[in-house]
This record gives C-alpha cells, sequence and structure tokens, in this order.
C-alpha cells in the first residue's frame, strides 16, 4: 500500500538560528469515551526542533531510505538580543513554544483588569530601540483580546520600541471583509485601522479568511498559511494515495482546497455546494465530484460552530465516502460545534493551536498541531531581514 508522504525540504542559508521544521510534536485525545483528556505524544528525536533522521522524497514517492540533518548547537538565550517576544493572556502557552523555538525568554509584562473591565498594561523590562513582537490572537473574547493588544502595541511605542509588530495567529473579524448586503460595515478593515494607528509596524497573521484581508492595512503584513503542518501530520497515516480525495466544504475554499491537494499526492478535488440562508446558518445542496470508496479530508480555515462542516461530512457520507477528516487551522469551537464533531461523523478532525482549547472542548477524535516552529521562524527572518522567497521557506505558502 503506497503511503502518501509530505516533507518540506530542509536545505536553507546559513543562519544563526535552527533551522525551520514544521511542529513534529502534537497533541492528541485519548480514543476512550470515559476520558477525553488530552494527551501528549513522543516528538520525533530532534535537535533544536529539526528531526535527525528524516523520510527521503524522490518523485513523489518514500525511496525507503532517510538521510540525516547536520545537529545545530543549542542555542544560548539571547539576553543582550533587541528582539522581545511578549505575550497577551490569549494563548500564553503558544507564546512560549516560540519563544522556546527562538532560544529566548518570554518579555515580562503585566497584564491586569480594573474591577470595571479595563485593562491595565505595563512593560517591566526596557524596550528601548528593540524589535518587538507582540503574540495575541483576536479569539473569543474577541473585544477583550483586540483591545489588550491595542495597549500592548501602545504601551511599547511609548516605551520607545524601534518596530512593533503584531503577532496574530487568529485574527477576528476576518470574515467581515466585504459588503454582501447593504448597511453593512467592513469589520476587518476597521480592525486594521485600530491596529495600525495603536502604533503597529507590521503584522504576523496565520491563515486569514481571505486574501484581501492583507490590503486593509497600510503597513506590511506576513501572511503564513498552518497547511504544511496538518500536512506533516498527515503524511505520517498509513493511507493510501489512491484512496485520498480532498474536499472544500464550500465553493469559497476551493482554491485553499486545490493548493492542499496538489501537495497532498496530487489528490483529486470535491466541492461541497451549499446555500447559506443566515449568519452561521448552512444548507447543503450538492456535491461536485467522486467519493465513493475513498478516504475524504475536507479543509478549511476555521471551524466555528461546524455547520457547514457537520453537514459536508453527512453528504460525504450518503455519497459512499468510506472516511471523512476534517482540517482546520484555527478551532474557534463556538456551541454547538463539540457535538456535532464528536457525533461520529469524522474519523478524525485535526486542528492547529492558533486558538487555545479548553479542556472542556476536548473529545477523542480531536488532534491538535503546533504551529509554534512555522511562527518561531517566521519572526526570525523579519527580524533578521532574511528573503522569505528562499527555499524551504517558499514551499510553505508564505506570502
Amino acid at each position: 500500500m503506497a503511503s502518501m508522504i509530505f516533507s518540506p525540504s530542509l536545505s536553507s542559508p546559513n543562519l544563526s538560528r535552527p533551522r525551520f521544521s514544521t511542529s513534529r510534536r502534537f497533541t492528541t485525545c485519548s480514543r476512550s469515551p470515559l476520558d477525553v483528556r488530552c494527551r501528549l505524544v513522543e516528538p520525533l528525536r530532534s535537535d533544536n526542533g529539526v528531526p535527525s533522521r528524516v523520510p527521503i522524497l524522490l518523485n513523489g514517492a518514500l525511496s525507503g531510505g532517510v538521510f540525516s540533518v547536520p545537529k545545530v548547537q543549542d542555542v544560548p538565550a539571547r539576553s543582550d538580543t533587541r528582539l522581545r517576544i511578549f505575550s497577551g493572556t490569549a494563548n500564553r502557552a503558544l507564546s512560549q513554544e516560540i519563544a522556546s523555538y527562538l532560544g529566548l525568554e518570554l518579555g515580562k509584562i503585566k497584564i491586569k483588569r480594573f474591577a470595571d473591565g479595563e485593562i491595565y498594561v505595563q512593560l517591566q523590562e526596557s524596550v528601548r530601540g528593540c524589535d518587538v513582537f507582540l503574540v495575541q490572537p483576536t479569539c473569543p473574547p474577541a473585544n477583550e483580546n483586540l483591545m489588550e493588544l491595542l495597549i500592548m502595541i501602545d504601551a511599547c511605542r511609548r516605551a520607545s520600541a524601534k518596530n512593533i509588530t503584531a503577532v496574530i495567529p487568529y485574527f477576528g473579524y476576518a470574515r467581515a471583509d466585504r459588503k454582501t448586503q447593504g448597511r453593512e460595515s467592513i469589520a476587518a478593515k476597521l480592525v486594521a485601522n485600530m491596529i495600525t494607528e495603536a502604533g503597529a509596524n507590521r503584522v504576523l497573521a496565520c491563515d486569514l479568511h481571505s486574501g484581501q484581508s492583507m490590503g486593509y492595512f497600510d503597513i506590511p503584513v506576513d501572511h503564513v498559511y498552518g497547511q504544511p503542518v496538518i500536512l506533516d501530520y498527515l503524511a505520517s497515516k498509513t493511507i493510501c494515495s489512491n484512496d485520498l480525495v480532498v474536499v472544500s466544504p464550500d465553493v469559497g475554499g476551493v482554491a485553499r482546497a486545490r493548493a492542499f491537494a496538489k501537495k497532498l499526492s496530487d489528490a483529486p478535488l470535491a466541492i461541497v455546494d451549499k446555500r447559506r440562508h443566515g449568519h452561521n446558518v448552512a444548507e447543503v445542496m450538492n456535491l461536485i465530484g467522486d467519493v465513493r470508496g475513498k478516504v475524504a479530508v475536507m479543509v478549511d480555515d476555521m471551524i466555528d460552530t461546524a455547520g457547514t462542516i457537520a453537514k459536508g461530512a453527512e453528504l460525504l457520507h450518503q455519497e459512499g465516502a468510506r472516511e471523512v477528516y476534517a482540517c482546520s487551522t484555527h478551532a474557534v469551537f463556538s456551541p454547538p460545534a463539540i457535538e456535532r464533531l464528536s457525533s461520529g461523523l469524522f474519523q478524525e478532525v485535526i486542528i492547529t493551536n492558533t486558538i487555545p482549547v479548553l479542556d472542556q472542548k476536548t473529545f477523542p477524535q480531536l488532534t491538535v498541531l503546533s504551529v509554534a516552529n512555522l511562527l518561531g521562524e517566521t519572526i526570525w527572518r523579519v527580524y533578521d531581514d532574511c528573503s522569505v522567497d528562499h527555499e524551504p521557506y517558499s514551499t510553505l505558502d508564505i506570502d
């Protein structure tokens, strides 16, 4: 049985940082119906996040051999560096992983709420003349986390930071990116203006809902995708490449699904045609493509209430799909998402940790992958003024 394999090239220019490796460390959940607590899967043997032995990919097939990656010396903490990483309260675990990848400690920052809900931010160390990266997804509660990010940016600007980059693993309000009806706001543009006016010099975002959101910012935007992390994980599963079909849950996600299918052994593509009657309400109409007897991999940028992807999975099973996998970068998981995703429609639900997954939102089919290495490498290249077009960076779908 042929296995699908994806392994990004590990050749890269000489840098003082370890070379990039997509996340080999992921969290999966117990299959026991009585225990859905997540457990940590033992990572591949590696040095500084780079695997010491990697499968060789020749002409799209596994050659059976391996090559050794040169060892990189441990990177000491740079106490005198002008690169500083600060974390908001939205996803401190991801921020800590990013800092560890870079060989740094998180910057000291004090964030608290007053009794009336106002947010107070004070940097606990000097950032004068430094390149500061603020890691804060604007995930639920979106308004709280967005306001916290704005105040963090303002604090850094008033502390004379040289450059301020807002690292936003999940960009809230991205779905309000255009006017589909009269008298609607374009909230994505409004939020972009607020971040710019607060004092950010640059934005680093992961899997924006639509590409045009980058144009709403009047400052540079580095846009990275979580696809390599998910593809790397899927490559570890024993699935015959001839049995695969990639499915877009709606017409708007066709471009994303096509790019995913191309890298997944050039798998065929299917499209779920749906009609939406209101926000968070979806009605599936029909399926374009053949999934009978296939392993269907549904790809989307986010899962909110899971209505779209759950109805799509029902249709795939009706059309004869053998197994259905759901892959998404952002796990918003608004009610009743957990009930829909854990109902038995999916063999596995694969997400990343751009948004923290609370214990009460875990279930047996859930697998959480880390994007810390991806974001950490991007931060390093932005700080070091490296070209993002250089291999293997350009193979990661980075704009």
